[in-house]
């Protein structure tokens, strides 16, 4: 079952870099284009930090942060391994599949995007540009695409706080990997009494 697991594991992270490969030499950066009308679009984007471009702390935040995915990875990957040992449910070994695949696929961003790939500023970034990459080992952006502000409109004068302001759901700009770890949680979140009998 780990095995299989891996191997789900495995064809996700390839998905993902896929994806962002493609973005990354083929748009510039803030470039989109609709998919499902004002649904849902591809957007690229690039941040320095976690899921959902939330950021942390800069630099020193940077390497933090990467080092806890390297070390989150690990943990991860071990847990499932003591999944299938102690026999635990396979849709709580295969979700676990999918938390540690989005996982990793954010660590490479991080850890190896800014030395393989340039700047995407005014330009479409190259693979492995002759000057070499935008960045260090451990100091790349990860890459967001896909942006579906399904609702839009304004608060209403009387809503405290955010009286007459303008709404989006969903505002964040993600990845498959996101996607990934997020329907990973949530379906333990939502099958939990069946995963955790024991």
């Amino acid at each position: 079952m780990a095995k299989k697991a891996f191997l789900l594991a495995g064809i996700l992270l390839i998905i993902d870099q896929i994806i962002k490969i493609w973005v990354k030499t083929n748009m510039q950066l803030e470039e989109q284009f609709a998919v499902l009308g004002q649904w849902f679009f591809i957007r690229f984007i690039e941040n320095y930090g976690m899921a959902f471009g939330m950021e942390f702390g800069g630099e020193i935040g940077k390497i933090i942060l990467t080092s806890f995915r390297f070390v989150a990875i690990l943990a991860i990957a071990f847990y499932i391994i003591y999944l299938e040992k102690h026999k635990a449910h396979k849709g709580l070994i295969f979700c676990m599949a999918m938390i540690f695949a989005g996982a990793l696929g954010n660590l490479v961003d991080s850890m190896f995007y800014g030395m393989i790939f340039n700047d995407s500023y005014g330009q479409i970034a190259t693979f492995l540009p002759q000057n070499g990459g935008y960045s260090s080992f451990m100091h790349g952006k990860v890459v967001d695409m896909f942006y579906a502000p399904i609702i839009r409109g304004h608060f209403p004068a009387w809503f405290p706080f955010w009286a007459n302001q303008s709404f989006e759901f969903f505002r964040p700009i993600f990845n498959f990997a996101d996607a990934c770890i997020t329907s990973g949680v949530f379906t333990v979140i939502i099958f939990q009494r069946k995963f955790f009998k024991k």
